[in-house]
């Protein structure tokens, strides 16, 4: 179910980006291009950031950036980037980030099952583990599809 909402296209590899705000705007790209979010989008992710500080990091490395529907969502999707070498995003113990999630959901229950979809990930210490340090496309698909 993951990939309906996180196909290769959407997944990209980096080896560093210069702040969180490059690496947001990065991961934002393949949403972009397809349409899934507006410009308006990422700048509420910034203003919460701003606002609330950097609420989305969920785990050590792992960060899913998001912001609510109204804010520039126009299809459910999902995009990955990944950063080889982190990058800071002023999260304290959880720094650096090398996974980077964004998240965009038309709906409550569209975020509640984007969620739980993403939570067998993030819930298995082995696969986090092994998508916060592959280095390849391959081994990032494979951790995501369960494999």
């Amino acid at each position: 179910m993951i990939t309906r909402w996180l196909p290769a296209e959407n997944i990209q590899i980096v080896d560093s980006v210069s702040d969180w705000k490059q690496a947001i705007t990065l991961s934002a790209q393949p949403l972009l291009a397809k349409e899934t979010i507006t410009e308006d989008y990422i700048q509420a992710i910034f203003n919460s950031h701003r606002e609330l500080g950097p609420y989305y990091v969920l785990a050590p490395g792992l960060a899913m950036p998001h912001a609510r529907p109204e804010q520039g969502a126009i299809k459910n999707g999902l995009s990955l980037l990944h950063i080889k070498q982190g990058v800071s995003f002023a999260a304290e113990e959880n720094d650096p980030i090398y996974v980077v999630i964004m998240l965009c959901a038309l709906s409550g229950d569209e975020h509640i099952n984007m969620i739980t979809a993403l939570a067998d990930i993030f819930s298995d210490d082995e696969r986090l583990s092994a998508l916060l340090k592959a280095s390849s496309m391959e081994s990032i698909q494979t951790v995501i599809n369960g494999q």
